[in-house]
């Protein structure tokens, strides 16, 4: 791919959070991944990379599939969600970051609760 992935800080995504702005935080991980470190919040909905390469735009809420809405990917350091926020920018989704560092600088810079591995 040659356009650059955009992304969002962690800064930037806790901003969000404390002003109770409208969008997902879609959280890539694997299941086994998620007992370690989490955000507890309403917006996040965990949706492991496997099942998106395996079920691709099936693996998807009907939320999830509007096009327009907000999106900000998250993995563990910010490659996972990269890929794909590419992925999802290259069929048509608008709004999609990838959240730069992911949860490990989330839990480095902003809320170290939501625990490191």
């Amino acid at each position: 791919m040659t356009d650059e992935i955009p992304e969002i800080s962690v800064q930037e995504l806790a901003e969000k959070i404390k002003k109770d702005e409208k969008f997902t935080l879609l959280d890539v991980r694997e299941q086994w991944e998620l007992s370690y470190a989490h955000i507890t919040d309403e917006r996040v909905v965990a949706l492991p990379m496997s099942l998106i390469a395996r079920h691709y735009k099936d693996a998807f809420s009907e939320e999830l599939l509007n096009l327009q809405t907000e999106i900000i990917v998250m993995c563990h350091h910010g490659v996972r969600s990269a890929n794909v926020t590419g992925w999802m920018r290259q069929n048509g989704w608008l709004n999609v970051y990838s959240l730069a560092g992911g949860i490990a600088a989330y839990a480095d810079e902003i809320d170290s609760s939501v625990g490191t591995y």
